[in-house]
């Protein structure tokens, strides 16, 4: 899939940025730029270049700064978990097929993650009822 016309779907990330939000997924009171300098060291960044990142994925709705401290603070908006969903909610809602994709999908699964699946899908019918 080429999502290069609209910078991807529901704001995919560049590697580098993948790299800063997963420094900062693991940290729930957030990182300033120089610890996530630190946290990237092996990278050898610039502070300039940490910035300007975590300037696009404030833009983007990734992170929030945390304008009451000093230095800055940069948390994310939303977990993980939660950003994968929606990755996989939007993707699945561009196919013309989705019983299609979805087949192809379960035919990847590990045993464990088919029971997974099975115990959350029971769990979420029973909910409904």
């Amino acid at each position: 899939m080429d999502f290069s016309k609209d910078k991807g779907i529901v704001g995919t990330l560049g590697e580098l940025e993948r790299s800063v939000m997963d420094a900062i997924w693991v940290h729930d009171d957030g990182l300033s730029a120089a610890e996530l300098r630190d946290a990237l060291a092996d990278r050898d960044l610039a502070l300039t270049t940490i910035h300007t990142v975590l300037t696009r994925l404030e833009k983007k709705g990734f992170v929030t700064r945390d304008r009451s401290v000093r230095p800055h603070r940069y948390i994310a908006v939303s977990t993980r978990e939660d950003h994968v969903a929606e990755l996989m909610t939007e993707v699945l809602s561009q196919a013309p097929d989705r019983q299609a994709v979805l087949a192809r999908f379960l035919g990847t699964v590990t045993e464990a993650d088919e029971n997974t699946l099975r115990n959350l899908l029971g769990r979420n019918h029973s909910s409904r009822s």
